[in-house]
This record gives C-alpha cells, structure tokens and sequence, in this order.
C-alpha cells in the first residue's frame, strides 16, 4: 500500500512520543486516524482535540468503522507492544498491512532530505535545538521529535521546505529503516542490551546504520565513540565535541546562569553564540545541531538567532523553580552516562550547593545490567533519593531492585529508599536546595506536586 493510498491510520500504541507526531502527520494530511494506548496522557489528551480517536481498553470492538478495511487502512505500532495484544492480534488475522513506527517513519522521509540525529543520549535536545534553527531560518524544515520543544508546544512540524529533521531512535534497530541525508551520532555508550545482548552488537548496530547514508551525504560523530564507521563513498565524515574536532567550541563562557562561545567550523567559523538555554551539556548538543544546519545551508546569524531563542524540550534539563533558595527541574536522563552529563552539568550551574537527585530506575533489564554504574553516577549528588523500578514493558526480574543501586553508592552520599506513593511526603518533611528529579518513568506526571513539596 503506497501513502496515496491510505485513507485510515490505526496506531497501537498511540501515545507514545514518537507515535504521535506520526499520528500529527496524517492528521495534517487529512485522514482518519485512531488507536488504542494502555493509559490517558496529556499527549492523547491533545490527539484526541486535534481529531484522533483514541481508547484505552484492549478490545477489538473499540476499533471505529473507518480503519476496518484492510485494503485502505494501515495499522502501526510500538515494538512496545506485546505480540498477544488482542488488536494487533485481529489485524494480523486479517490480513492488514501492519509496520512499525520506524517503518513508516522511513518510507515518509525518503521523499525529504533527512537530517537524522542517533545516539544513546542528547538526541532528542540536539535534534530538536536542530528543527528549531532550521525552522526559523530561510531553509525551514519538517519534523519528527521525541519531545515537545517549549518554542512550539509540539513534537512535530510541517513545512514547505526539501528537509526533514529525525531523531533515530535505536531501540530495536528501528533506526535502519532510516535512509539519512545528513546524520549525527553523539553517542553510543551501550544500552538496550534487552535487544542486542552484548556491547558489540550495539556498536555493529550503529556501524551499519552508516551504511544507510545517502550518496553525497554527510556523518557528524562525536570524538571519542567506540564505534566503527562504514560511510558509503562520497559521504563527507566530520568529527565534533565540545573543544575538539572539526566541529567545536572556542572561548567557552559560563557565568551568571548564560553560557556564551563560538564555533569553530570546516564550513563557516561563527563567533557569539548565546545559549537561549544554556545548559553546559547543550554545548556539545548544540554544536551538533548547528553542524546539521550549516550542512543545510543555514547563514552564521540564523544559527546564532536559532541558538540564541532555543527554549528546550519538556523534561530535558527542564526548570520548574530557579532562584537562591530553591531549583527544582526534571531531566529525561535514564541511562548511566546521561545521568553523570546531568549531575556535571549541575555542578557547573551551582557550584557550592547541595544537590539531590531524585531517581526513578526505567526498566529491570537496564537496572540488572547497569546497577554498578547508575550508583558511580548517582554518587555525583550529595543526596540520592530512590524508587521502584517503573518497569513500562518489562516484568520484574527476580533479585533486581533499586536496591542494588542504593547499595552501591558511594560512601558520604546521603541516600533514601522509598516508594513514589511516599515520595510528596518525604519532601515535605526534608529541607532540599537544587532537586533534579531523573528517570524516563512516570515520576514526571508528579512535578507539579513535586515542585510545591520541595520549595515549601
């Protein structure tokens, strides 16, 4: 079934943030669209007000009329999905064209210049902070987002322009369904081993998903990575990071809460970057992104007008309360790596003030194979707060808890186990100056009340 053909679009799954801005996509073309997700969110909240029926009950009797024709409704959903869910069980007797999410993802996007953007961490603000210069700028730009960026309220955008801008999401090697114009890598310490098994197979993965770029494209890779690149012939291959390779930053200023430098270019040097947020690990990020845009033909002062009013993503770095009494922000960080890049980053913003950090661990297997190096990170902190593993597709693992992280943290760091049912209660009776609450879980959906508890 080709796009044109298509007249109904059923995704299980439906909330997810990167199903959704799918969802937005065929939405804006004009077609049914529908889908069932385990629970209600603000992000099936505002699919519903843009046109999309969503339920949230497994039953095949909730499926509207419309995608009910096989040979004009396709169905997609996560790998999230267990392969017993009733739905996808009747659409496969069925005999309906059923992809993943990254399948469709991919077949969109070869009709675009895409600006692809991988890695274990920092995808999603790079490939966000990408858009959004792109966008502002004479080149504009399409995009599909695996978070909502503050400047648009959305994780996708529609534009008139040949380029398109994805996060690549590695998960279950979705990202080889990409066929990337131009694509960073920021990095690739191991994760998923649920999916690959072993260290190696992660860093083949990513090797091959440079096989897939373009002829006459470009690879932008952070100095450093462990992996092997495979580039096509004719693919130009950059270097980047924050004070080395081909792409980087001089004359470094952080002070007062802003953080300035300029970038040093093999296309075009840009002196007086200014970080509309200025976060020290959005030097490295930002650099990427910048490296994206100048590929696509973005001008010196649309890069500093595009950095200089970059907002952020929602739960990227993302402040509730900043003042000399409190600061309190969640961050998405859920991997070891990610989480030291977030504590580091702190320190540099808040150098002499005590820093809790409250975590969520995401998932058994991560837990199991990671338990060690999420304590070594976690010790970063002065204060460790911790919860039960939220598991999302997972079930429990016997033996593995949040305990094996608690016991491994380093000696002198103040640490507490308690339920998240419990969590509101324990902030109000204890005293915090800067929280950063970090997890890819549902701890999130509590910041509101976090943020009251801990500033009371």
């Amino acid at each position: 079934m080709t796009l044109s053909e298509i007249k109904a679009v059923y995704f299980i799954g439906a909330g997810g943030i990167g199903m959704s801005a799918i969802a937005r996509y065929f939405l804006r073309q004009g077609l049914a669209v529908a889908g069932y997700d385990k629970t209600p969110s603000e992000l099936t909240r505002r699919l519903t007000e843009e046109g999309a029926d969503i339920h949230y009950v497994d039953d095949v009797d909730a499926i509207p009329e419309v995608c009910r024709h096989k040979d004009s409704t396709l169905v997609i959903y996560t790998p999230a999905i267990p392969e017993s869910h009733k739905e996808l069980q009747y659409f496969r007797s069925e005999g309906f064209e059923i992809e993943k999410r990254a399948q469709v993802l991919g077949t969109i996007t070869r009709a675009y210049r895409a600006l692809c953007v991988a890695g274990t961490h920092g995808k999603t603000t790079t490939s966000a902070m990408c858009a959004h210069i792109l966008h502002q700028s004479h080149v504009d730009c399409n995009a599909f987002l695996g978070g909502i960026t503050k400047n648009y309220g959305t994780n996708y955008l529609l534009a008139d322009s040949q380029y398109v801008v994805i996060e690549a999401d590695e998960f279950d090697r979705s990202f080889h369904w990409l066929q990337p114009w131009a694509t960073v890598i920021t990095a690739t310490d191991p994760d998923h081993l649920d999916i690959y098994g072993t260290k190696e197979a992660y860093l083949e993965s990513f090797s091959h998903y440079t096989t897939l770029i373009r002829e006459g494209g470009a690879l932008v890779m952070h100095t450093g990575l462990e992996m092997k690149a495979c580039p096509p012939e004719g693919v130009r291959t950059y270097t980047y990071s924050r004070n080395e390779g081909d792409f980087h930053a001089e004359n470094i200023v952080i002070a007062d809460g802003e953080i300035s430098f300029d970038l040093v270019s093999p296309i075009e040097n840009v002196p007086g970057i200014f970080m509309g947020h200025p976060v020290p690990i959005n030097i490295d990020n930002g650099i990427a992104a910048m490296a994206l845009a100048q590929l696509a033909g973005c001008s010196a002062d649309e890069l500093r007008e595009g950095m200089r009013t970059f907002q952020g993503v929602d739960r990227r770095f993302d402040f509730r309360v900043r003042n000399s009494k409190h600061v309190v922000l969640s961050d998405y960080a859920h991997h070891p790596a990610e989480i030291e890049q977030s504590l580091r980053s702190l320190r540099q913003l808040y150098a002499g003030r005590r820093i809790t950090a409250l975590f969520q661990p995401h998932l058994y297997t991560r837990t199991r194979d990671f338990y060690t190096d999420f304590a070594h990170s976690l010790s970063m902190a002065d204060e460790v707060i911790l919860t039960e593993i939220y598991p999302a597709r997972e079930l429990p693992i016997e033996g593995v808890t949040s305990q094996l992280i608690y016991d491994n943290l380093a000696e002198g760091v103040q640490k507490t186990m308690t339920e998240k049912a419990k969590v509101l209660e324990y902030l109000n009776r204890h005293d915090t100056d800067v929280l950063v609450v970090l997890g890819a879980g549902d701890l999130d959906n509590m910041m509101d009340e976090i943020t009251l508890a801990a500033t009371h």
